[in-house]
């Protein structure tokens, strides 16, 4: 078994030839969903330690760019050492970080031809096509979403967190939610004060916390659903990734990707697991339908909307 490091070797331990082209680490956003999306698979059913699950989440968010790494520069990127990353291949059952890396390369889509690509508005559009794809596949097991729907609906009150680039789909979900459930506290504020809303949550009563967390990953966000475990809470996350660093925190993760090929991270999938959640939540709420049906009614009388 080669276990050895191949950070003297560069990007040539494959054979001879030329080096890959800035094309080549950069295959398009549209291929870097569909590359994102086979690293998941690849890592789904290994047990992983905290250092290699920093890996593998590292390798998702630059998974365009996963296949050419050597392992030291994947070492640098993730904040672990270089023999961590070797370790982490031969979990995967390869003979060694350079067998990884072929197998990547073997299995990554060929680039597409000059000046016959999409632009860059349009290869972010198709790979959030490719992650909504990916999270329809994700579902055909809709398990982990009904059971999740079955906590969210117990828990009274439900806390819902999200801060920073997280906090709209946190909002998003609390307004929807608080239609039929009738105790939604949205908590998208940090600070001292997160733990002690926390807290008042749990001496109200709740259960469950559910926590949308997007990149960047805010250290306070994994303290925060720290605590909540520490209080009794089960705490169900909406990640990025199911390797993301609220992993070891969350009770229950249920991964939907973020694009990635604008400037600003894109959340269609993270948006619409959310309303996926809200449908199961709404399948366990009993008297779900007589809420939104007593909120229709009043909206009519009050005028509030247009159409």
């Amino acid at each position: 078994m080669n276990t050895g490091s191949d950070e003297d070797r560069g990007r040539t331990e494959d054979g001879p030839g030329t080096p890959p082209t800035a094309h080549d680490h950069t295959a398009g956003v549209q291929a870097a969903a569909g590359s994102a999306a086979r690293l998941q698979k690849l890592f789904e059913g290994h047990r992983l330690t905290p250092t290699q699950r920093r890996i593998a989440h590292c390798m998702v968010r630059r998974s365009a760019d996963a296949p050419f790494l050597s392992s030291v520069e994947l070492a640098e990127l993730a904040g672990v050492s270089q023999p961590s990353v070797t370790r982490f291949a031969v979990a995967l059952g390869f003979d060694g970080y350079p067998a990884l890396r072929r197998h990547l390369r073997e299995v990554a889509p060929a680039p597409a031809a000059p000046g016959g690509g999409f632009n860059e508005y349009q290869q972010a559009v198709h790979a959030e096509i490719d992650n909504l794809r990916h999270l329809a596949s994700l579902l055909a097991d809709p398990a982990p979403v009904a059971r999740a729907g079955r906590l969210l609906a117990a828990s009274r009150p439900l806390p819902v967190l999200g801060l920073r680039a997280s906090a709209a789909q946190a909002a998003g979900f609390a307004y929807f939610a608080r239609k039929v459930h009738p105790d939604v506290r949205l908590l998208d504020e940090g600070g001292s004060m997160l733990a002690d809303r926390v807290d008042a949550a749990v001496r109200a009563g709740a259960t469950a916390l559910i926590c949308f967390a997007l990149p960047r990953h805010p250290r306070e966000v994994v303290d925060a659903l720290d605590h909540a475990q520490q209080a009794g809470l089960t705490v169900i996350t909406v990640a990025d990734s199911a390797f993301a660093p609220v992993a070891r925190h969350s009770d229950l993760v249920l991964p939907a990707a973020v694009g990635t090929g604008l400037a600003f991270d894109t959340a269609c999938a993270p948006m619409l697991l959310g309303r996926v959640l809200l449908e199961a939540m709404f399948d366990a709420l009993p008297d779900a339908q007589a809420r939104l049906e007593e909120f229709d009614a009043k909206a009519a009388a009050r005028g509030l909307f247009l159409d």
